[in-house]
């Protein structure tokens, strides 16, 4: 819960920001210097660059020890995922100062879902806009995943992926990534990639399956091969997709993919077109809204882009929904619907 006197200073033009920047994420990189010029103009700010996960705990420890109103993270989804496992594992809520967040990274899928669009200089405007219009803020709420496995610390982000997914993005880290291919281009070769896999028939390397349990209040709701799994508290993902169609109304969205479906190409089209609730679980496709889902498996998974290993010898991954989280939406910024 955000504390009261912290958007009130936030409405009346006199909060303390703090500015945490990745000039490593994949969109800044080439324009680091220009976007340096745009943080020195947001008004009363304190800058601090990160480059690794060491960086980002000092900075936000620092910023929380000075009392900081509001936490603007220019970055990507990677740089996010940090602040928020820092956050989460050293504070309580109630010390917890406003987040805001600038899409500077490869695919910024919290940002796109939040309605924050545009170059990191143009976000950054709309932001300064805002703090000198000193009007009440306009706020979001999503809540954050959280990944735990025994002997393991937990893990906070808001996308997680195993199975196709997850191999996906770590091949594109080594190869795609390198072109300097940001954005929903960076993500239309990911996509048109395993559309092509579909059709050629592949089965290894990056189209292998993954073999899981699935669980759900103590009971297992499936066992087998599938293609992927992924799980999500944010409404929309790239390129504006809702990929899920569970009827509870419960925070975490999940999806998962049978190896042997019928109809993969044509399905797949409907999964992305946001027209999956056509789509039958007789024929190997699976979506629900729950409040914490269990996986035995053994196998890599991706978080905000960042990859992990779960070790089937540890117990099953349990996959819960914390939060919710205040994000401050910059002037000019509407909520998707």
């Amino acid at each position: 819960m955000i504390e009261k006197s912290r958007v009130d200073r936030l409405g009346s033009g006199t909060a303390t920001i703090g500015l945490i920047f990745n000039p490593l994420s994949g969109r800044i990189r080439k324009r680091k210097d220009a976007i340096r010029r745009a943080l020195t103009e947001i008004p009363g700010a304190t800058c601090r660059e990160v480059t690794n996960a060491h960086e980002i705990n000092a900075s936000v420890g620092a910023f929380i020890d000075a009392g900081v109103d509001l936490l603007v993270i220019v970055g990507g989804d990677g740089t996010l995922q940090g602040v928020l496992c820092h956050l989460f594992a050293t504070q309580p809520r109630s010390s917890w100062p406003i987040l805001a967040v600038v899409p500077g990274g490869t695919t910024n899928m919290t940002a796109l879902d939040l309605g924050i669009l545009g170059d990191p200089e143009s976000v950054l405007q709309k932001l300064r806009n805002s703090l000198l219009k000193q009007a009440p803020p306009v706020l979001r709420q999503r809540h954050v995943l959280c990944i735990e496995q025994t002997g393991v610390a937990k893990i906070y982000g808001m996308f997680f992926g195993v199975g196709l997914i997850a191999r996906a993005v770590i091949f594109s880290q080594s190869r795609i990534k390198k072109l300097g291919i940001t954005g929903e281009i960076y993500a239309a070769i990911i996509t048109l990639g395993y559309l092509a896999g579909v059709l050629l028939g592949f089965r290894k390397g990056s189209w292998a399956p993954v073999k899981m349990s699935i669980i759900e209040g103590n009971a297992e709701l499936h066992r087998g091969a599938f293609a992927f799994l992924f799980a999500s508290t944010l409404d929309r993902l790239l390129f504006g997709m809702r990929p899920y169609w569970g009827q509870e109304q419960e925070p975490l969205h999940v999806t998962f993919i049978q190896q042997q479906r019928k109809h993969p190409l044509r399905s797949l089209l409907q999964l992305l077109s946001g027209h999956g609730d056509a789509l039958k679980e007789k024929n190997g496709y699976y979506s629900r809204n729950t409040q914490a889902l269990e996986l035995l498996v053994d196998d890599v998974y991706v978080v905000d882009g960042e990859s992990y290993r779960a070790a089937g010898g540890d117990g099953p991954l349990r996959i819960t929904a914390a939060g919710p989280v205040s994000f401050l939406a910059p002037e000019g910024v509407k909520e998707k619907l």
